[in-house]
Order: structure tokens, then C-alpha cells, then sequence
């Protein structure tokens, strides 16, 4: 997986003016700079997300292949493989990144990700249809950073960190403004959002899905077929094992836990359960994932 400032110097892209950190940061895209990033194939240690100001381009995102139009936001979380498969002449976008190490350590922004990523629209599909407001007012954020890196100012990365939240915490809004819209019965939203919200306190320790069923005071049977039916087919696992690998992605980054203590702290029942978990959804065992191999 390659780190943010890694990609950068891997596509030979010119840096912020001034001393940048590497952390966040914003560009505007064309068809050649979308198809560059092809050389990573998806591998890339960061959240990405791309507002698409003209044209169109068709992706293969987890071997589904969709089609961004002109005001949809796509959003790219750390793990998924990415290619790009065609576009029109004229595609143009904005894309923000955000290294995941850096996103994972700072906790405002750590909780503004997980918000932003576990809810209704982002797990159905990683496209969001925006409103004409919607995409104006993050359309403008995302200028705003590209403004201050261009400045060099000597507090230009502390700029960008609290605009990189901001935008977050309004993406956020947005997609729980998008779930009360939502076809869904009232109901079935409820015991959806109450699993995402009992997710963040419990996946830890609860890895099964009876825990949150008797929480819900539902059956096993139908919270899955809610979550299915919401998601567009997505498990409870799906979401259990996310939240699992953005944890020990953290913990194996930023603490100095062993490897061991890790796996006791995410409640795995042995070690080698843990490492296995982790090369499943990473692509690599912890300790090389730990070294930045």
C-alpha cells in the first residue's frame, strides 16, 4: 500500500508550495491524471474523494463497475482494488485525499471518517448523487485547500487539516440528509441507523451479529436482511470486519502495542486468527503491514 506523499512522488506530481507534511491534499483531475492511477491499481493508503465537474468516467470499484456523472462524489476507502476503464475526452474532476496514517490518529477527523463512511448511501454504493447546493458548498471547500496550498503560507498544513475535517463532518450531513429521503420504510431505517450506531461502541468486543440483534430486541434472521436489503447486499460482517481492519490499521500504525496485544485488545481468539483476518483484508500480515512493507 502506498502511502499519500509515496503516491505523489510515485506519479512525479509537484508538491504544495512550501514545507508540505504529506498528509491532505487537493488537485484538480483530467482524463490523463484519472488514468495514471491505474499504476497503483487502488493500492493506495488513503481516502480519496471526487467531485466530477465535467464529463464522465467508468470505474471497476471492487469488481463493480460504475459510471460517475457530472455533481456525483465518489469515495475511496484504503483496501478496495481500482481501475479506471474509460471516460469521456472532456472529464474533468476535483479530488481530495487524505493519507490514511494521518487521518487514523487525529480523532476529530478519525471519528468525521468513520461517520462519513458508515452511512446508508456511502455502503449502498461508494457514488453520491449531490444537490446542485451540496456540490457547490464542497466543491468550494475543496478550492479553498488548493487555494492555501498554493499560498505557502507557513500554517498552510494546519489550514488544510481543519478544511479536510470540515469538509468530513459536512459530508456527513449530507448523507444522513440523503437517508431521510430514502425509499426505505421508517422502520427499517430505524434498526438500520441503530446498527451503525451501536457499531462504533461494540465491534471490538462483538464480532457476532446475535449481540446486536438482542440489542435491537430483533431476530438474527431479520436484522441481516435489513442490513442486506439497505445496503444493497452488504453483510453485518461487512461492516463488523471494516471497522475491525480500521482499528487495527490505528493500532498498528500509531501505538506501540505488540501484535499480540492488538489481537487480545480486538478480542480475536488467538493471534493467528488476527494475522489471518488481517492478510485477508489487507493484503498483507500485520507485522510487514507495521514496517511499511
Amino acid at each position: 500500500m502506498y502511502s499519500l506523499k509515496e503516491f505523489w512522488q510515485l506519479r512525479n506530481l509537484p508538491v504544495p508550495e512550501g514545507e508540505w507534511d504529506g498528509n491532505v491534499i487537493c488537485i484538480e483531475t483530467n482524463v490523463e491524471w484519472t488514468f495514471g492511477t491505474n499504476e497503483t491499481r487502488g493500492f493506495l493508503s488513503c481516502y480519496t474523494f471526487t467531485i466530477v465537474t465535467r464529463g464522465w468516467v467508468t470505474i471497476l470499484y471492487n469488481d463493480r463497475e460504475l459510471t460517475l456523472h457530472v455533481g456525483d462524489l465518489y469515495t475511496y476507502s484504503p483496501g478496495f482494488e481500482v481501475t479506471v476503464l474509460s471516460s469521456s475526452n472532456d472529464y474533468s474532476g476535483i479530488c481530495l485525499l487524505g493519507d490514511e496514517r494521518f487521518t487514523l490518529s487525529q480523532p476529530t477527523v478519525r471519528d468525521a471518517i468513520r461517520t462519513a463512511y458508515f452511512t446508508v448511501v456511502e455502503l449502498t454504493s461508494p457514488v453520491l448523487p449531490l444537490k446542485a447546493d451540496d456540490f457547490r458548498r464542497l466543491r468550494e471547500l475543496m478550492q479553498m485547500m488548493i487555494h492555501y496550498q498554493q499560498m505557502g503560507l507557513p500554517l498552510a498544513n494546519d489550514s488544510l487539516r481543519m478544511l479536510y475535517n470540515l469538509f468530513l463532518t459536512d459530508l456527513a450531513t449530507v448523507q444522513q440528509h440523503s437517508i431521510r429521503e430514502h425509499r426505505f420504510p421508517k422502520r427499517v431505517e430505524e434498526i438500520f441507523l441503530g446498527f451503525l450506531g451501536l457499531l462504533p461502541q461494540h465491534f471490538a468486543e462483538h464480532h457476532d451479529i446475535g449481540f446486536y440483534a438482542d440489542r435491537l430486541c430483533i431476530t438474527t434472521t431479520y436484522l441481516s436482511r435489513i442490513v442486506r436489503q439497505v445496503s444493497g447486499g452488504r453483510t453485518v460482517v461487512d461492516y463488523i470486519n471494516q471497522l475491525l481492519l480500521m482499528e487495527a490499521t490505528f493500532l498498528l500504525r500509531q501505538t506501540s502495542l505488540s501484535i499480540t496485544q492488538i489481537s487480545d485488545q480486538l478480542h480475536f481468539a488467538e493471534v493467528t486468527t488476527f494475522a489471518r483476518f488481517f492478510n485477508r483484508m489487507k493484503g498483507m500480515n500485520p507485522r510487514d503491514f507495521r514496517k511499511g512493507k
